[in-house]
């Protein structure tokens, strides 16, 4: 489990041989972010809407 004092929260893990994914929310914003990793290379973005918005979850105090 998180920490209460962690800024992100794992929502979501898929790996791979060589690769990793992540869908990572920002515990303070509630913005998901999209995390990918193949072998020694990575990146990170916000996820986003059809309009171009990023998507937010509903952050919750209590959230560990």
């Amino acid at each position: 489990m998180a920490k209460k004092d962690e800024r992100f929260v794992v929502d979501y893990r898929q790996e791979g041989m060589l690769t990793e994914t992540k869908i990572l929310i920002d515990r303070k914003t509630g913005v998901n972010y999209l995390y990918y990793q193949s072998s020694n290379s990575g990146g990170l973005t916000p996820l986003l809407d059809r309009e171009g918005r990023p998507i937010i979850t509903t952050v919750f105090e209590g959230l560990e």
